[in-house]
């Protein structure tokens, strides 16, 4: 957010009072959904219970909220052009005030990290300063027409009107088609920030690309049923939206960790970019559109395996991904379900040698996922990945655990290759055996490329992105063509096995 602050507009450098508002305004976030989040990440139980103090007021919840968790206030993210609009207003001998209908509490340790504030006022006792208990309360305090007020949004419409003079930050949009004499003055803004962008990109439709796991029991097994492609694009939509709405979920329950993250710190919620409003409701709205669309198609078997990945996903941000090892185990199982409801939805057999090879690749694939973040984490400092259980000493147990997991599931394949299974499978088998390298070279390459620090995004979306990877995909697609030469309708993937020699 930005406040757009021409010279015969900003306030005055008088002795005046300038009173400035905290949520959307000062920082571009709320301090009432931020105290929330780092509760339910803290503890969702206790989060829980907080929430039955609104019976008592929002001020009554705030309060509570703000008691559950710690929060950084020195990670949150300030709007600098208020900062030195602040800053100049007191150089200018006035008076500088922050009114809020944040918690008092934390609207003084804003303060307090901040030093640019003579007074604090914010909601406590049963009250909750917004709107009109605000105006009254400056009015009261400094008089009639006598101090200016920057705020952000309508419920400051009151302020504003009770103000000697009044800005708007970043508000335009919210306040335009007010009448003219409602509007505030003294202020030329521009557009507020598109939220519509940063939504799309807080969903991560680029990680949709993992979805298209469920589609392959129906190319495993040469499907030519209209009706079973249609369940796998189906489930492929709802695993998006479902997917969509855990990262939503994740990325407000990881704000804090987030925030000192040297690139996720750009995120649309840890920047502010995106109000915590939002994902707190497309977060349960994406699921259970997602639930209820598996339940249309697919009645309770998809709904059962949807219910199970939002389960272990939520269970995952919450807590699993804070425990050391667990968490790779679980993005392992993670994709190895999206291919078990790729065989729900169209009643297609997955054979062992599937889930297999899958849960040895994919954990692999998560160990190189963790890898590349310690090595980033290490980069710039030393001790604790913050939201993680890893230390930067764990480098190379995490790196050891991607390369043998890898080479486990090379060694699965392998194994396969040289039973009579396949031999009858596959006219020329011996193709296969050059799909091993490939595989070894490649997650070798991989777990290289992450130790130094070059794998900024998931590896499943850095490998769609990464020119060698597409090399090596197309080779093995050739590789498995030229195998199945002459092989018999319906026998293509040696996934499909259902019994080992």
């Amino acid at each position: 957010m930005a406040m757009s602050c021409p010279a015969d507009n900003a306030p005055a450098r008088t002795s005046g009072a300038l009173a400035v508002d905290l949520d959307g305004t000062l920082i571009r976030t709320d301090l009432l959904f931020e105290s929330f989040w780092a509760a339910v990440a803290h503890s969702p139980f206790a989060a829980l219970r907080a929430t039955g103090a609104l019976r008592h007021g929002r001020a009554a919840l705030k309060s509570e909220l703000a008691g559950c968790a710690p929060l950084r206030v020195e990670d949150l993210p300030y709007n600098q052009d208020v900062l030195d609009v602040v800053r100049a207003h007191r150089a200018g001998g006035g008076t500088t005030a922050l009114v809020t209908a944040a918690d008092r509490g934390l609207a003084q340790r804003v303060s307090a990290h901040l030093g640019l504030f003579d007074e604090v006022h914010g909601s406590g006792d049963g009250v909750n300063l917004k709107g009109a208990q605000k105006a009254e309360f400056l009015a009261s305090h400094y008089g009639e027409d006598a101090f200016d007020y920057i705020g952000d949004s309508r419920a400051d419409l009151p302020v504003w009107a009770r103000a000697r003079r009044s800005y708007v930050v970043d508000g335009a949009s919210r306040v335009r088609g007010l009448p003219h004499g409602d509007a505030p003055g003294g202020l030329a803004t521009g557009l507020s920030r598109p939220r519509l962008g940063a939504l799309v990109r807080a969903m991560r439709p680029h990680q949709w690309s993992k979805n298209v796991l469920v589609f392959l029991p129906a190319l495993a097994a040469h499907a030519t049923s209209t009706q079973q492609w249609l369940l796998s694009a189906v489930a492929f939509v709802a695993f998006c939206l479902l997917a969509s709405g855990v990262y939503l979920l994740n990325d407000l329950l990881d704000l804090a960790s987030d925030r000192s993250h040297p690139r996720k710190r750009f995120r649309p919620f840890a920047s502010g970019a995106l109000p915590l409003a939002v994902g707190t409701a497309f977060a349960p709205g994406l699921m259970a559109t997602a639930l209820l669309l598996s339940w249309l198609a697919g009645g309770l078997p998809l709904l059962t395996m949807a219910l199970i990945y939002v389960a272990l996903s939520t269970a995952y941000s919450i807590y699993l991904k804070r425990k050391i090892i667990l968490d790779i185990c679980v993005l392992a199982g993670l994709y190895t379900i999206r291919i078990v409801t790729g065989s729900v939805a169209t009643g297609l057999a997955t054979s062992v040698w599937l889930l297999g090879f899958s849960m040895f690749f994919f954990l692999g694939l998560a160990a190189v996922k963790r890898h590349s973040e310690i090595v980033l984490k290490a980069s710039t400092e030393t001790g604790e990945i913050k939201g993680r259980a890893y230390l930067t000493e764990d480098l190379h147990m995490v790196a050891s655990i991607a390369i043998s997991a890898s080479f486990s599931a090379v060694l699965l394949f392998a194994l396969y290759i040289n039973t009579r299974t396949a031999a009858a499978l596959y006219p020329f088998s011996e193709a296969l055996w050059l799909v091993a390298p490939v595989l070894i070279y490649w997650s070798s390459r991989m777990v290289g490329i992450a130790q130094r620090g070059l794998i900024h995004d998931d590896p499943i979306v850095f490998a769609f992105r990464d020119t060698v990877s597409r090399i090596c995909f197309v080779i093995v697609l050739a590789l498995f063509v030229v195998a199945t030469v002459g092989a018999p309708p319906g026998s293509l993937e040696w996934l499909n096995i259902e019994a080992l020699d």
